[in-house]
């Protein structure tokens, strides 16, 4: 563990905003989709995934997370 693990695993109380990480802020793979539906990763959900992003572009993502 580093020291930022060790000081936010031992915080009480809510996780702050800035640690927090949901959305599509950063690049995202068809992988990463088809986790986020809860889907297994098989051929047939990448392609899904690939074609979801191809329509929906980031958004997605962001259907997916809170």
């Amino acid at each position: 563990m580093n020291a930022e693990s060790d000081s936010t695993s031992k915080r009480q109380g809510p996780t702050p905003d800035s640690i927090l990480h949901t959305g599509s802020e950063g690049e995202f793979a068809a992988e990463d989709l088809v986790l986020a539906s809860g889907r297994d990763i098989t051929p047939e959900n990448l392609a899904w995934a690939e074609r979801r992003m191809a329509e929906r572009g980031r958004a997605s993502l962001d259907e997916l997370l809170p």
